[in-house]
């Protein structure tokens, strides 16, 4: 079983967030897909750069990085971030708008990153799908 959150925090968010969006799935991984909007262009594999743009925070509601504040999409090779979005944008298309909440173990699992994601952090991100690149490396770095 995937590694939710210390405590039962991860775990009661789970449940709450799948008893408020009828459409969300739970993965094999533990990852949490709920599609807001479903695209109809190209399905990124983990081997395309992609151009997105994303809400992240915390399960607590706390903003850690948005490129919809900075109003600047991210381009970058998906295989260079985090397993949760790897997974997650995979099952996109563009133009397409999901919610992904990601357990620690396919986020920054027991390392974090900086002060706000701490150890064992889950991870809840808006992502939209603006474009596949293909395998075209152009970088704006996310993780």
């Amino acid at each position: 079983m995937p590694f939710y959150a210390p405590g039962a925090a991860g775990v009661d968010y789970i449940a709450e967030f799948l008893e408020c969006n009828d459409e969300a799935i739970v993965t094999e991984s533990g990852l949490v897909y709920c599609p807001m909007k479903e695209g109809s262009g190209a399905q990124p594999t983990v081997s395309d750069t992609v151009e997105v743009h994303y809400h992240g925070t915390l399960i607590s509601g706390e903003v850690f990085d948005s490129s919809v504040d900075r109003g600047q999409t991210m381009t970058f090779p998906l295989g260079n971030v985090i397993k949760g979005w790897q997974e997650g944008l995979a099952m996109m298309r563009e133009g397409g708008k999901a919610t992904l909440v990601i357990p620690s173990d396919l986020a920054y699992g027991e390392v974090g990153v900086g002060d706000i994601i701490q150890p064992g952090a889950m991870l809840k991100f808006e992502v939209e799908l603006i474009k596949v690149l293909g395998d075209e490396i152009e970088v704006d770095f996310i993780n």
